[in-house]
């Protein structure tokens, strides 16, 4: 079992609203899908859900969604499968995302994260071109955020908590070695038909290159000069 990050020592220096924002989004949207109930949680799942088939084919298989399909590639990103899921995304967003948005301004970060969801969504549309599966959650452009987090502060520290079997420690290891485990994991996940894997890989090299046109260099420097003990 990889690591859990619980928080970073990379302070931001604005107040992260579009992040925090994401995650509320997120949490609304996981809770009206319970209220459903299960039959209804399935159906809104197949309806608002990214199912490659469609995406490729442009033709709405029942139940309905949105029209025109295409927009299931923004709505799957606000869903989750399960409690699981929605928090283990959430506690990444969190750990991470205040920092890509420091980089960039509130604006460019959110429009970043939609990007990263929208390319890890065709990563995964590409490697399975007739699923009728649907596809869903923030992974995607959370992954986007990592590879982003990757390039703008990689020897960072991340505290993480360690758990093998009854040993639990906290750990601080460098962000280069964290997200760089994470995203070489997800190979080894591949045949893991439950996990959108691509999607993960798809969001993580996208973040990890589209932070060279969206960071603020000025930012950037001003940030690091705050945090310099001179």
């Amino acid at each position: 079992m990889l690591p859990i990050p619980i928080g970073d020592v990379t302070r931001a220096r604005i107040f992260p609203v579009v992040n925090i924002i994401l995650i509320i989004i997120n949490v609304l949207v996981f809770l009206y899908e319970i209220s459903l109930g299960p039959r209804g949680f399935q159906l809104f799942t197949l309806a608002y859900g990214t199912i490659p088939l469609e995406i490729m084919t442009g033709r709405d298989l029942p139940p309905a969604g949105p029209t025109p399909i295409y927009l299931t590639l923004l709505t799957s990103m606000f869903m989750h499968g399960s409690w699981t899921h929605l928090i283990g995304n959430m506690l990444f967003l969190w750990v991470f995302g205040d920092n890509v948005e420091d980089a960039m301004g509130h604006l460019k970060y959110l429009i970043f994260y939609l990007i990263c969801g929208i390319l890890a969504s065709f990563t995964h549309i590409f490697f399975n071109l007739g699923s009728t599966i649907p596809a869903v959650g923030a992974s995607g452009a959370i992954f986007g955020t990592l590879g982003a987090y990757f390039v703008l502060h990689p020897q960072g520290q991340i505290r993480t908590l360690f758990i093998f079997f009854i040993i639990i420690r906290i750990l601080y290891l460098p962000a280069w070695l964290l997200l760089g485990a994470y995203f070489i994991f997800q190979f080894f996940e591949s045949g893991n038909s439950g996990v959108a894997v691509w999607a993960h890989i798809g969001g993580f090299v996208a973040g990890a290159v589209l932070i060279f046109l969206f960071r603020d260099r000025d930012r950037l420097m001003l940030g690091r000069l705050s945090q310099s003990p001179w």
